[in-house]
Protein backbone atom coordinates (compact mmCIF):
# COMPACT_ATOMS: atom_id res chain seq x y z
CA UNK A 1 0.00 0.00 0.00
CA UNK A 2 1.41 3.83 -1.19
CA UNK A 3 2.39 5.51 1.98
CA UNK A 4 0.06 8.56 2.64
CA UNK A 5 1.79 11.79 3.97
CA UNK A 6 0.04 14.38 5.64
CA UNK A 7 1.96 18.04 4.82
CA UNK A 8 2.83 18.63 8.15
CA UNK A 9 4.48 15.24 7.83
CA UNK A 10 6.34 15.43 4.85
CA UNK A 11 10.30 16.47 6.49
CA UNK A 12 9.95 13.88 9.14
CA UNK A 13 9.32 11.88 5.73
CA UNK A 14 11.92 12.84 3.92
CA UNK A 15 14.51 12.56 6.38
CA UNK A 16 13.30 9.02 6.98
CA UNK A 17 13.88 8.95 3.76
CA UNK A 18 17.17 9.71 3.45
CA UNK A 19 18.51 7.93 6.73
CA UNK A 20 17.32 4.28 4.62
CA UNK A 21 18.77 5.23 1.52
CA UNK A 22 22.67 6.00 3.57
CA UNK A 23 21.81 2.33 5.64
CA UNK A 24 21.27 0.43 1.83
CA UNK A 25 24.33 2.30 0.83
CA UNK A 26 26.48 1.17 3.81
CA UNK A 27 25.37 -1.87 3.45
CA UNK A 28 25.42 -2.43 -0.52
CA UNK A 29 28.24 -0.42 -0.99
CA UNK A 30 30.69 -0.76 1.69
CA UNK A 31 30.71 2.58 2.90
CA UNK A 32 30.70 3.43 6.73
CA UNK A 33 28.44 5.72 7.28
CA UNK A 34 26.92 4.93 10.91
CA UNK A 35 28.47 8.23 12.34
CA UNK A 36 26.27 10.13 9.91
CA UNK A 37 22.77 8.18 10.34
CA UNK A 38 23.20 8.40 14.07
CA UNK A 39 23.19 12.02 13.37
CA UNK A 40 20.38 12.17 11.18
CA UNK A 41 18.45 9.36 13.42
CA UNK A 42 18.85 11.93 16.21
CA UNK A 43 17.82 14.89 14.24
CA UNK A 44 14.83 13.08 12.65
CA UNK A 45 13.80 12.35 16.83
CA UNK A 46 14.00 16.07 17.58
CA UNK A 47 12.29 17.19 14.32
CA UNK A 48 9.30 14.56 15.25
CA UNK A 49 9.26 15.30 18.84
CA UNK A 50 8.86 19.48 17.94
CA UNK A 51 6.44 18.91 14.86
CA UNK A 52 3.69 16.69 17.33
CA UNK A 53 4.18 18.59 20.26
CA UNK A 54 2.90 21.69 18.70
CA UNK A 55 0.01 19.84 16.26
CA UNK A 56 -3.14 22.58 15.76
CA UNK A 57 -6.70 20.82 16.19
CA UNK A 58 -6.91 20.64 12.58
CA UNK A 59 -3.97 18.53 12.11
CA UNK A 60 -5.00 16.24 15.02
CA UNK A 61 -8.05 16.00 13.07
CA UNK A 62 -6.12 15.12 10.20
CA UNK A 63 -4.42 12.17 11.78
CA UNK A 64 -7.60 10.99 13.47
CA UNK A 65 -9.02 10.15 9.38
CA UNK A 66 -5.42 9.41 8.34
CA UNK A 67 -6.28 6.23 6.05
CA UNK A 68 -3.19 4.08 7.60
CA UNK A 69 -4.60 4.43 10.72
CA UNK A 70 -5.61 1.30 13.00
CA UNK A 71 -9.21 0.67 13.04
CA UNK A 72 -11.25 -1.81 14.87
CA UNK A 73 -10.19 -4.85 13.32
CA UNK A 74 -6.16 -4.15 13.82
CA UNK A 75 -6.91 -3.45 17.38
CA UNK A 76 -8.75 -6.51 18.48
CA UNK A 77 -6.52 -8.76 15.80
CA UNK A 78 -3.60 -7.40 18.73
CA UNK A 79 -5.15 -7.58 21.89
CA UNK A 80 -8.05 -9.83 21.59
CA UNK A 81 -7.71 -13.89 22.15
CA UNK A 82 -10.21 -15.85 20.54
CA UNK A 83 -12.33 -13.32 19.35
CA UNK A 84 -15.60 -14.64 17.96
CA UNK A 85 -17.54 -12.15 15.74
CA UNK A 86 -21.55 -12.18 16.04
CA UNK A 87 -23.80 -11.19 12.81
CA UNK A 88 -27.09 -9.82 12.99
CA UNK A 89 -29.73 -7.77 14.85
CA UNK A 90 -31.85 -10.33 14.06
CA UNK A 91 -34.45 -7.88 13.33
CA UNK A 92 -33.56 -7.03 9.84
CA UNK A 93 -29.83 -8.01 8.71
CA UNK A 94 -26.10 -7.44 9.61
CA UNK A 95 -24.38 -4.31 9.11
CA UNK A 96 -21.04 -4.47 8.37
CA UNK A 97 -20.08 -1.10 9.34
CA UNK A 98 -19.86 -2.12 12.86
CA UNK A 99 -17.85 -5.05 14.59
CA UNK A 100 -19.08 -6.79 17.44
CA UNK A 101 -17.99 -9.92 19.34
CA UNK A 102 -16.33 -11.78 22.30
CA UNK A 103 -13.09 -12.81 23.37
CA UNK A 104 -10.59 -12.44 26.00
CA UNK A 105 -8.27 -9.58 27.39
CA UNK A 106 -5.25 -11.25 28.93
CA UNK A 107 -7.49 -14.14 30.02
CA UNK A 108 -10.32 -12.21 30.98
CA UNK A 109 -13.92 -12.73 28.85
CA UNK A 110 -14.88 -9.43 27.36
CA UNK A 111 -17.43 -8.30 24.59
CA UNK A 112 -16.07 -5.92 22.19
CA UNK A 113 -17.58 -3.46 19.89
CA UNK A 114 -16.21 -1.12 17.36
CA UNK A 115 -17.04 0.25 14.00
CA UNK A 116 -14.47 -0.24 11.04
CA UNK A 117 -14.19 1.53 8.17
CA UNK A 118 -12.42 -0.41 5.54
CA UNK A 119 -8.64 -0.02 3.88
CA UNK A 120 -9.18 -0.96 0.40
CA UNK A 121 -11.99 0.70 -2.06
CA UNK A 122 -13.56 -2.51 -2.00
CA UNK A 123 -13.69 -2.45 2.27
CA UNK A 124 -14.88 0.61 2.42
CA UNK A 125 -17.44 0.29 0.23
CA UNK A 126 -18.64 -3.16 2.24
CA UNK A 127 -18.24 -1.40 5.49
CA UNK A 128 -19.86 1.96 4.01
CA UNK A 129 -16.97 3.66 5.38
CA UNK A 130 -17.94 2.77 9.05
CA UNK A 131 -21.24 4.67 8.67
CA UNK A 132 -23.88 2.45 10.57
CA UNK A 133 -27.41 1.43 9.24
CA UNK A 134 -29.72 1.41 12.44
CA UNK A 135 -29.42 -2.25 12.01
CA UNK A 136 -25.75 -1.62 13.07
CA UNK A 137 -26.71 -0.11 16.29
CA UNK A 138 -29.36 -2.71 17.32
CA UNK A 139 -27.00 -5.72 16.42
CA UNK A 140 -24.40 -4.14 19.22
CA UNK A 141 -27.53 -3.14 21.58
CA UNK A 142 -27.89 -7.06 21.12
CA UNK A 143 -24.37 -8.25 22.42
CA UNK A 144 -24.83 -5.88 25.22
CA UNK A 145 -27.23 -7.61 26.08
CA UNK A 146 -25.56 -10.66 26.23
CA UNK A 147 -22.73 -9.29 27.85
CA UNK A 148 -24.93 -8.07 30.86
CA UNK A 149 -26.36 -11.90 30.74
CA UNK A 150 -23.19 -13.45 31.06
CA UNK A 151 -21.18 -10.40 33.39
CA UNK A 152 -18.86 -9.54 30.85
CA UNK A 153 -17.17 -6.12 30.40
CA UNK A 154 -17.93 -4.13 27.39
CA UNK A 155 -15.37 -2.57 25.57
CA UNK A 156 -16.55 0.16 22.48
CA UNK A 157 -14.50 1.84 20.33
CA UNK A 158 -15.23 4.85 18.23
CA UNK A 159 -14.45 5.44 14.88
CA UNK A 160 -17.21 7.06 12.65
CA UNK A 161 -17.60 10.28 10.30
CA UNK A 162 -21.44 9.96 11.48
CA UNK A 163 -24.18 7.29 11.45
CA UNK A 164 -25.80 6.42 7.48
CA UNK A 165 -28.06 9.66 6.87
CA UNK A 166 -29.58 7.61 3.78
CA UNK A 167 -33.71 7.12 3.09
CA UNK A 168 -33.58 3.68 4.15
CA UNK A 169 -31.72 3.82 7.07
CA UNK A 170 -34.42 6.67 8.23
CA UNK A 171 -36.95 4.71 7.66
CA UNK A 172 -35.75 1.91 9.15
CA UNK A 173 -35.25 3.90 13.21
CA UNK A 174 -32.12 5.17 12.64
CA UNK A 175 -32.67 8.10 15.37
CA UNK A 176 -34.86 5.50 17.46
CA UNK A 177 -31.83 2.74 17.21
CA UNK A 178 -29.19 5.54 18.52
CA UNK A 179 -32.06 6.57 20.88
CA UNK A 180 -32.60 3.54 22.34
CA UNK A 181 -28.90 2.16 22.68
CA UNK A 182 -27.92 6.13 24.52
CA UNK A 183 -31.17 4.55 26.88
CA UNK A 184 -29.79 0.99 27.40
CA UNK A 185 -26.47 1.62 27.96
CA UNK A 186 -26.76 4.09 30.79
CA UNK A 187 -28.01 0.89 32.86
CA UNK A 188 -26.03 -1.73 31.28
CA UNK A 189 -25.28 -3.30 34.96
CA UNK A 190 -21.36 -4.58 33.39
CA UNK A 191 -18.35 -2.16 33.44
CA UNK A 192 -18.48 0.24 30.30
CA UNK A 193 -15.32 1.27 28.34
CA UNK A 194 -15.48 3.76 25.44
CA UNK A 195 -12.45 4.38 23.18
CA UNK A 196 -12.51 7.09 20.83
CA UNK A 197 -9.58 5.43 17.93
CA UNK A 198 -9.82 7.88 15.52
CA UNK A 199 -13.33 10.21 14.43
CA UNK A 200 -16.57 10.52 16.89
CA UNK A 201 -18.74 12.22 14.84
CA UNK A 202 -22.39 12.77 16.31
CA UNK A 203 -24.46 10.38 16.81
CA UNK A 204 -22.84 7.88 14.88
CA UNK A 205 -19.85 7.92 17.45
CA UNK A 206 -22.26 8.28 20.71
CA UNK A 207 -24.42 5.33 19.39
CA UNK A 208 -21.78 2.94 21.05
CA UNK A 209 -19.86 5.87 22.99
CA UNK A 210 -21.92 5.48 27.01
CA UNK A 211 -19.47 4.53 29.08
CA UNK A 212 -18.44 4.36 32.69
CA UNK A 213 -14.79 5.54 31.35
CA UNK A 214 -14.29 7.67 28.78
CA UNK A 215 -10.89 7.45 26.66
CA UNK A 216 -9.39 9.25 23.87
CA UNK A 217 -6.18 8.60 21.87
CA UNK A 218 -4.25 11.29 21.66
CA UNK A 219 -4.53 12.26 17.71
CA UNK A 220 -8.60 11.92 18.00
CA UNK A 221 -11.68 14.21 18.04
CA UNK A 222 -15.25 14.05 19.08
CA UNK A 223 -18.22 16.16 18.31
CA UNK A 224 -21.94 16.48 17.77
CA UNK A 225 -20.42 17.37 14.21
CA UNK A 226 -17.56 17.60 11.47
CA UNK A 227 -15.40 20.63 11.46
CA UNK A 228 -16.04 20.43 7.95
CA UNK A 229 -20.02 20.20 8.47
CA UNK A 230 -19.77 22.90 10.95
CA UNK A 231 -17.69 24.78 8.70
CA UNK A 232 -20.11 24.66 5.83
CA UNK A 233 -23.45 25.70 7.59
CA UNK A 234 -21.48 28.38 9.61
CA UNK A 235 -19.75 29.60 6.67
CA UNK A 236 -21.56 28.36 3.63
CA UNK A 237 -17.64 27.12 3.18
CA UNK A 238 -16.16 23.79 4.27
CA UNK A 239 -12.59 25.24 3.40
CA UNK A 240 -12.70 26.89 6.51
CA UNK A 241 -12.86 23.40 8.85
CA UNK A 242 -9.50 24.45 10.24
CA UNK A 243 -10.79 27.76 11.51
CA UNK A 244 -14.01 25.24 13.16
CA UNK A 245 -11.83 22.87 14.71
CA UNK A 246 -10.03 25.40 16.70
CA UNK A 247 -13.61 27.19 17.67
CA UNK A 248 -15.06 23.77 18.33
CA UNK A 249 -12.30 22.87 20.24
CA UNK A 250 -12.52 18.45 19.74
CA UNK A 251 -9.19 17.70 20.10
CA UNK A 252 -8.90 14.81 23.44
CA UNK A 253 -6.69 17.07 25.53
CA UNK A 254 -10.35 19.49 24.75
CA UNK A 255 -12.59 16.11 26.00
CA UNK A 256 -9.98 16.09 28.88
CA UNK A 257 -9.99 19.57 30.13
CA UNK A 258 -14.05 19.43 29.73
CA UNK A 259 -14.35 16.85 31.67
CA UNK A 260 -15.72 14.71 28.82
CA UNK A 261 -13.11 12.45 28.46
CA UNK A 262 -11.11 10.58 31.67
CA UNK A 263 -7.78 9.84 30.05
CA UNK A 264 -5.82 10.10 27.07
CA UNK A 265 -4.27 7.52 25.96
CA UNK A 266 -0.52 8.04 24.74
CA UNK A 267 0.39 7.41 20.38
CA UNK A 268 3.34 6.04 19.27
CA UNK A 269 5.65 8.42 18.05
CA UNK A 270 4.47 10.68 14.96
CA UNK A 271 1.11 8.70 15.61
CA UNK A 272 -0.79 5.02 16.09
CA UNK A 273 -0.91 4.93 11.80
CA UNK A 274 3.54 4.98 12.23
CA UNK A 275 3.23 1.81 14.23
CA UNK A 276 0.16 -0.59 14.91
CA UNK A 277 1.63 -2.74 17.28
CA UNK A 278 2.75 0.04 19.73
CA UNK A 279 -0.54 1.75 19.31
CA UNK A 280 -2.15 -1.70 20.10
CA UNK A 281 -0.17 -2.12 22.92
CA UNK A 282 -0.71 1.43 24.52
CA UNK A 283 -4.46 0.59 24.35
CA UNK A 284 -4.64 -2.32 25.81
CA UNK A 285 -2.73 -1.47 28.75
CA UNK A 286 -4.96 1.41 29.28
CA UNK A 287 -8.36 -1.02 29.19
CA UNK A 288 -6.75 -3.33 31.37
CA UNK A 289 -5.98 -0.39 34.13
CA UNK A 290 -9.11 0.95 33.61
CA UNK A 291 -11.04 -2.59 34.41
CA UNK A 292 -9.21 -3.41 37.54
CA UNK A 293 -10.80 -0.86 39.15
CA UNK A 294 -14.51 -1.45 37.61
CA UNK A 295 -14.40 -5.00 38.26
CA UNK A 296 -14.21 -4.66 41.29
CA UNK A 297 -17.48 -2.28 41.56
CA UNK A 298 -21.19 -3.51 41.81
CA UNK A 299 -23.74 -3.70 38.86
CA UNK A 300 -25.64 -0.75 41.03
CA UNK A 301 -22.58 1.25 41.72
CA UNK A 302 -21.58 1.54 37.92
CA UNK A 303 -25.25 2.22 36.74
CA UNK A 304 -25.24 5.12 39.58
CA UNK A 305 -21.90 6.42 39.09
CA UNK A 306 -22.13 6.22 35.11
CA UNK A 307 -25.21 8.44 35.18
CA UNK A 308 -24.12 11.15 37.75
CA UNK A 309 -21.28 11.23 35.56
CA UNK A 310 -23.15 12.12 32.25
CA UNK A 311 -25.28 14.40 34.66
CA UNK A 312 -22.51 16.37 35.03
CA UNK A 313 -21.45 16.65 31.42
CA UNK A 314 -22.35 20.13 29.57
CA UNK A 315 -22.76 22.07 33.16
CA UNK A 316 -20.54 25.13 33.18
CA UNK A 317 -20.45 27.76 35.94
CA UNK A 318 -19.59 31.45 36.06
Amino acid sequence: METFVLDFERPIVELERKIQEMKDLSINGDMELSDEISRLKEKARKLRVDIYSKLTRWERVQLAKHPQRPHTLDYIKRIITDFIELHGDRAFGDDPAIVAGIGKLDGQPITIIGHQKGRTTKEKLYRNFGMPHPEGYRKAMRIMRLAAKFHRPVICLLDTPGAYPGLGAEERGQAEAIARNLLEMSILPVPIITIVIGEGASGGALGIGVGDRILAMENTWYSVISPEGCAAILWKDSAKAEQAAEAMRVSSRDLLEMGIADRIIEEPPGGAHRNHDEAANLLKQSIVSELAILNEKSPDTLVAERIEKYGKIGVWIE
